[in-house]
This record gives structure tokens, C-alpha cells and sequence, in this order.
């Protein structure tokens, strides 16, 4: 029995890893998943489960981006190296809104938006934002193509766009994404720094639901923890170098349909299951 256990672990661990960077809510899709997946574990556990697996995909951005990343790099020189202190300033700006609103508000989030009505309404929403977007931005250039030319007012405008997706279904990528291109810039830088805002943010996250369940893990909860992290890394690696190549050429206008389509089959089933 404990075989179908992971077997559902590292099925979670890859919805994980391709939902958490492509703009198509993670959280959204991990919750009606245990709709159908149940897991064997205490209510608890399983809210906790559902945020520190992310932990497994935000290694898959440090692994890609270290060197990009690291301002101590000795292969940098001193220029590279303050450019790369620069980038993390703004990160740091860019994550103030969502982690105040995130230490404010977790608890009323968990209990009021965390259900399927929510997730689906989310989903169309932004699908149909995505949409929208694109097509008015379809004429116009982006104004910021470079992390050097990304103000510290539009880092810390873009984390405003980001306090929205602590309500699920919205997408932690999808609305920083939506909310760059909204302020100028390329589809690449968007997508990039909403990678890099997630460092920050997941770790904290993670930390907190870490806190609150306590650290005490039997053996089987510490391997169902490890094992749908493990997963979600390895398959965030090819999702966000997908994710890179893929915008190079295209729009998000493909995720926005997706979003919608899935909106409404979610409602469908619901209200007919009921």
C-alpha cells in the first residue's frame, strides 16, 4: 500500500514541476488534484505537503541560474558581479508585498479561498487577462529587455502583481508574468524575474508551513516529502527551459486558453458530481 503512496507522491511531484513555472497556477492544479489523488496522510500534513514540494522546484531555478545568480562568482568580474548584487536588490523589493500579505493573511486564504470554485473562476479570469494582454501588446515592442534597464519601481510594481497570487487558482508565475508585461517588459525578462521572486518567496513559504506543522516527520512522512520534492526538481529542470525556449517565439495566449478550458470543465464536473 505504501508503493501506490509514492506512486501518487510522484505523480504530485510532476504535475509540481511542470505547473509551478509554466502560467497555469501549481497550487490550483495540486489542489483539485487531491480531489481525486488522496493522499494517506493527516489533514495537516498534506496542507503542508502542498507548499514545501515547491521547495524541490525552486532548487531546479538555483541549479539553472547559479552562476547568473551568484555575486561571488570568481568567473565574474567586478562589473558582472555588482549587476548581479543589482538583480538581487530588486528581487528582494519585488518580494516585500506578497511576504506581508502572505504573514498577514495565510490563514484566512487556507480557510476561505482553498477549494475548487475558487481555482476555477481564477483559472478563466486570468485566462481570459492573458488573452487580452497579448493581443494589445501584439503591435508593441517591450520597453525593458534587460535586468539593467528594470527599474526598483517596477520590481517593486511587479510584486504587487505578485500579492495576487496567494489567491489560488491565480498563478504565482502567471500574475508576476502578467503583471511585467502589463509594465513593459519582454516576455523573457518577465518570465525570468518571476523565477528569481520565487526564491525568496517559496523558501519563505516553505518555512512557514515547515513552522507550523512542526518538524517532527514519522519515517513515511519524511520520505513522501522527499521523494515529491526530488520529482518536482527534476521535471522543473525541463519545464523552465521548455518554458524559455518556448516565448522566445510565441506568445502566452496558448496558457490562457488552457486556463479557460480547464475552468470550465472544472466547474462542469463539480456541479454535476453534486
Amino acid at each position: 500500500m505504501f508503493i501506490m503512496e509514492l506512486i501518487k507522491v510522484i505523480f504530485l511531484g510532476i504535475v509540481e514541476g511542470i505547473t509551478e513555472w509554466l502560467p497555469i497556477s501549481s497550487t490550483g492544479h495540486m489542489i483539485l488534484i487531491d480531489e481525486f489523488i488522496k493522499l494517506d496522510a493527516s489533514e495537516a500534513f498534506k496542507e503542508m505537503f502542498l507548499v514545501v514540494i515547491q521547495l524541490g522546484a525552486i532548487m531546479a531555478v538555483v541549479l539553472l541560474y547559479f552562476r547568473k545568480l551568484n555575486p561571488f562568482s570568481f568567473t565574474k568580474t567586478v562589473e558582472e558581479k555588482k549587476e548581479t548584487l543589482k538583480i538581487w536588490y530588486k528581487v528582494i523589493v519585488g518580494v516585500i508585498p506578497a511576504g506581508v500579505a502572505g504573514l498577514l493573511f495565510d490563514d484566512w486564504l487556507n480557510e476561505h479561498l482553498y477549494n475548487y470554485w475558487t481555482v476555477a473562476v481564477m483559472l478563466i479570469l486570468y485566462g481570459v487577462l492573458f488573452i487580452i494582454i497579448e493581443n494589445r501588446n501584439k503591435a508593441k515592442s517591450a520597453g525593458i529587455n534587460s535586468f539593467s534597464e528594470l527599474s526598483y519601481s517596477t520590481a517593486f510594481y511587479i510584486g504587487l502583481f505578485q500579492v495576487l497570487s496567494l489567491i489560488p487558482g491565480t498563478s504565482r508565475s502567471g500574475a508576476t508574468i502578467l503583471g511585467a508585461i502589463i509594465l513593459g517588459t519582454s516576455r523573457y525578462i518577465a518570465a525570468e524575474f518571476s523565477f528569481f521572486l520565487s526564491i525568496p518567496v517559496m523558501f519563505g513559504a516553505s518555512a512557514l508551513k515547515l513552522f507550523k506543522f512542526g518538524f517532527s516527520f514519522t519515517g513515511r512522512e519524511f520520505l513522501i516529502l522527499f521523494t515529491g520534492m526530488i520529482t518536482a526538481f527534476l521535471v522543473s529542470v525541463f519545464a523552465i527551459r521548455f518554458l524559455l525556449a518556448y516565448i522566445k517565439k510565441n506568445d502566452f495566449k496558448a496558457f490562457g486558453w488552457y486556463r479557460i478550458i480547464l475552468g470550465i470543465l472544472v466547474i462542469g464536473y463539480f456541479l454535476l458530481s453534486s
